[in-house]
């Protein structure tokens, strides 16, 4: 596995690689990886000849300055892992690397109405940091094919419509949730947990399922109801949100009805860490 530093190494290598005509697969990441990241991983290496994997953790899409500063980071433990899925390089450039005319955006994404609740509401300017790493990093990759987790549902609808707007061509893949055996959604914030809280995390997943059940003789808002008091109820967690929305525009249903296909986004506060989630009703 090759580690490239720099913009300059990186469009070589791409160079090369198109010369020999390979499909390159392409998974973004923050690092701290865990074992969703590595099946996005998996995924890109069966489908692809080559797969690059970005380890960046982008200052542009953060809100909070100490939420930046404590984002877990194990570079040399990620390199491991990376490697030993069969990733072919790894860019892991400096932030100068990457932003050399620095850190402020000068371009605003289209990205529709998708990426204006939910995330987008509670962490403004989010998903045009978001917007411009990954278009960034499209730019220097040149994928084929680009690896995304279902756990960031609205992300993936944001990039869609960033790619959309701005005519990349790229293929975007969803990949399924990956979760603890206790039904925990993998995240690289899992680690920031306390031994108590992350025995408690659980409970997020549970009131998610359990609501499925209880959708079918329910309303959404009694539905959404239910879900806010229960995780609420539990020691230490706190419900920043959770809206039952329409899985294609991300806009709020008022009936089952609105849509064959009812999804449930969820953030909540495990003390002072955000953990999000989602479930699908149908």
């Amino acid at each position: 596995m090759q580690i490239i530093r720099s913009v300059g190494e990186l469009a070589d290598y791409v160079a090369m690689q198109r010369r020999h005509h390979h499909a390159i697969g392409f998974v973004p990441t923050m690092g701290a990886l865990h074992a969703g990241h590595i099946s996005l991983v998996e995924r890109a290496v069966r489908d692809n000849e080559v797969t690059i994997v970005s380890v960046f953790v982008n200052p542009t899409q953060f809100n909070n300055p100490s939420d930046l500063a404590t984002y877990p980071r194990k570079e040399e433990e990620d390199f491991r892992m990376l490697a030993g899925a069969g990733v072919s390089a790894v860019f892991a450039p400096a932030v100068e690397e990457m932003y050399p005319s620095g850190t402020s955006r000068d371009h605003e994404y289209k990205l529709g109405s998708a990426a204006e609740v939910m995330e987008g509401k509670y962490r403004p300017g989010h998903f045009q940091g978001v917007a411009q790493v990954v278009h960034r990093l499209f730019d220097l990759v040149r994928p084929d094919r680009a690896y995304f987790g279902e756990k960031d549902f609205q992300q993936i609808a944001v990039i869609r419509n960033m790619v959309e707007s701005e005519h990349v061509d790229v293929e975007i893949i969803a990949c399924p949730i990956r979760r603890a055996a206790d039904g925990l959604a993998l995240s690289s914030r899992n680690a920031l947990l306390s031994e108590e809280q992350r025995r408690r995390a659980p409970g997020i997943y549970a009131a998610l399922c359990e609501s499925v059940d209880y959708s079918q003789s329910h309303t959404v808002q009694e539905t959404h109801d239910m879900v806010v008091e229960r995780i609420n109820n539990i020691p230490e967690m706190r419900v920043e949100y959770y809206e039952i929305v329409d899985g294609r525009t991300l806009m709020p249903i008022s009936e089952w009805g609105e849509s064959d296909f009812a999804v449930g986004c969820i953030t909540v506060y495990n003390g002072d860490v955000r953990l999000i989630d989602n479930i699908r009703y149908k």
